[in-house]
């Protein structure tokens, strides 16, 4: 096991947040590194399925530093994303190394250490950015469903070619599921099992794109200490240009209640509602898990507990979660704006060792062996 160190930050995920957090951390002097499972930057954008386009105009999906490099209220696909991530990575030449999952991060008596399959890393500071989307969630009746259906989360669908001919269910409301299920009608018959109502917001609003009137009115700047914050942050995310009441008429889906169960190749829905199907789509999430994570900073439903990322465990921070601290903290281009904030935070915390000193770790975009995240 190579041990290196110590570093004075740490920073685990290479995602958005990552990076935008390592653009301050090199303007500020910091030795640093930036780990991520991922065998390149912007994997887990490219991985997604093959149609998914971004609901937010390309004027408002920049980092810090580098303006995203599409036409102004174009919308920019999954890859485009990626390969501007990749771009943003290598033109700030950040220290990110691949093929790193972290396994374990440690609290000692003072800084902690960050343990890959092969690495142990000496840290004065961590910086958690790995987003909200770690384990896929299947609820427990998929195990109901016999051998002959066919089944698929939404994380890991990517294009109708996938699944079997035959009807399909697809199982969550969400933007993900709804764009899924409008996808396979045009090859099959679909079936849209809705647990809630789901809240729509139009894409374009009086000529505008809904992202420019949320910046205008300063919807991303609500924070979730304020009264409209709170209520924000616990309502459903709207379906964003789709209304699901029209989806008979237009794309010939069946919307339905809640899957209750399941026998064999058999579904029974809310109202005693049944019927066979070659394949499920599981569009229903993700749940959280930093198990690996050793520090006492989680609530009971093992959520980190912080004020805008900083925890109560000096140098233990966590960046890129939907409403770290604002309405935007968890996209692509509001992201900034806590990584800024968290940087100030870790200067305050500890200077930076004097570069002349501490030769840094590693190279930009140095690989790694191991598994992927």
């Amino acid at each position: 096991m190579q041990a290196v160190g110590p570093v004075d930050v740490v920073v685990v995920g290479g995602g958005q947040a990552g990076l935008a957090l390592g653009y301050y951390l090199k303007r500020r002097g910091f030795n640093f590194v930036i780990l991520d499972g991922a065998p390149a930057v912007g994997h887990s954008w490219r991985t997604r399925f093959d149609s998914l386009r971004l609901f937010t105009p390309s004027q408002y999906n920049g980092l810090p530093g580098l303006p995203f490099p599409a036409p102004p209220d174009t919308y920019p696909t999954k890859d485009e994303v990626a390969d501007y991530l990749e771009s943003y990575a290598r033109a700030f030449e950040l220290p990110v190394r691949l093929r790193s999952r972290v396994r374990a991060v440690e609290k000692k008596s003072s800084g902690y250490l960050v343990r890959t399959d092969s690495t142990t890393y000496e840290a004065g500071q961590v910086v958690i950015s790995t987003g909200a989307f770690h384990r896929p969630y299947v609820p427990p009746i998929a195990a109901e469903l016999g051998p002959q259906v066919f089944q698929i989360h939404s994380s890991e669908y990517r294009n109708p070619e996938a699944l079997p001919p035959g009807a399909a269910l697809v199982v969550g409301a969400g933007n993900s599921g709804v764009h899924i299920a409008r996808e396979l009608s045009r090859s099959r018959k679909v079936y849209l099992s809705v647990g809630r109502k789901v809240p729509y917001a139009p894409q374009r609003f009086l000529g505008r794109d809904l992202n420019w009137w949320m910046h205008k009115i300063g919807v991303m700047d609500v924070s979730v200490d304020s009264r409209i914050g709170r209520w924000m942050s616990r309502t459903e995310v709207p379906l964003i240009g789709v209304k699901v009441s029209r989806f008979r008429r237009e794309h010939g889906i069946e919307v339905l209640g809640r899957t209750l169960r399941a026998d064999g190749a058999t579904v029974i829905l809310e109202g005693a509602r049944s019927f066979d199907v070659a394949s499920v789509v599981w569009a229903t999430g993700y749940r959280e898990d930093y198990s690996w994570v050793d520090a006492p900073v989680f609530d009971e439903a093992g959520v980190p507990v912080h004020e805008r990322g900083v925890t109560e465990s000096p140098g233990l921070y966590f960046l890129g979660l939907d409403w770290l601290y604002q309405c935007g903290s968890g996209h692509l281009g509001w992201v900034h704006r806590d990584a800024a904030f968290l940087a100030e935070k870790i200067e305050d915390l500890t200077r930076p060792h004097d570069a002349a000193e501490t030769e840094a770790p590693v190279l930009p975009l140095q690989r790694e062996t191991g598994r992927s995240l």
